[in-house]
């Protein structure tokens, strides 16, 4: 049976960016905040030289190899939320009842009143160190973590989700528009 090939990933680690790694910890800190996340497996290595991160497999199957793509992916994302910040756009879209979202920023709560003319408010949960902006139609959730900004966006999507009628006419709701690194040419 032949041999696998080591795979091995690496990601460079621009200036102004501190990164550390220890007891399967990664912390990256730049200008924007710091980011820690946990990366534990019994085949796969990382280790920090010449001012990059190297991930790397030896004798990968299949999955070993994706999952050195997955880190590498979630470094990657780590060094440009410390270093520019990610942006989601979300619109919020109605045909009959005007609707009207508060932020709580106390308990981190959007709170969603008169969705489809309902009495009871719909309320999402906004993740620690997402920031969120309402400007008319449009809610701007910033942050440093993509996948906290991700599951914020989820969360007022979820609580927006309509039951009981059919969503080829009722297509009210608040939706992701637009996601983009925050100082991006396109955003």
């Amino acid at each position: 049976m032949p041999v696998a090939a080591e795979t091995i990933i690496k990601v460079e680690i621009p200036d102004g960016v501190e990164v550390e790694y220890s007891d399967s910890r990664l912390m990256v800190k730049g200008p924007k905040g710091t980011l820690t996340r946990t990366f534990s497996h019994p085949r796969l290595k990382m280790e920090i030289s010449d001012g990059k991160i190297i991930f790397h497999c030896s004798l990968p199957r299949k999955r070993e190899k994706a999952l050195v793509g997955t880190w590498s992916a979630h470094a990657r994302n780590m060094i440009i939320g410390v270093t520019k910040e990610f942006e989601f756009r979300m619109k919020i879209v109605y045909a009959h009842f005007p609707v009207k979202v508060t932020f709580d920023k106390k308990n981190s709560i959007l709170n969603i009143s008169n969705f489809l003319g309902e009495k009871a408010d719909r309320k999402a949960r906004i993740l620690e160190g997402v920031a969120l902006k309402i400007d008319g139609d449009q809610i701007i959730l910033r942050g440093t973590d993509v996948e906290k900004l991700g599951q914020s966006a989820a969360n007022i999507e979820r609580a927006t989700k309509i039951k009981r009628f059919d969503i080829r006419v009722f297509q009210d709701g608040i939706y992701i528009t637009h996601k983009a690194i925050h100082g991006d040419v396109n955003a």
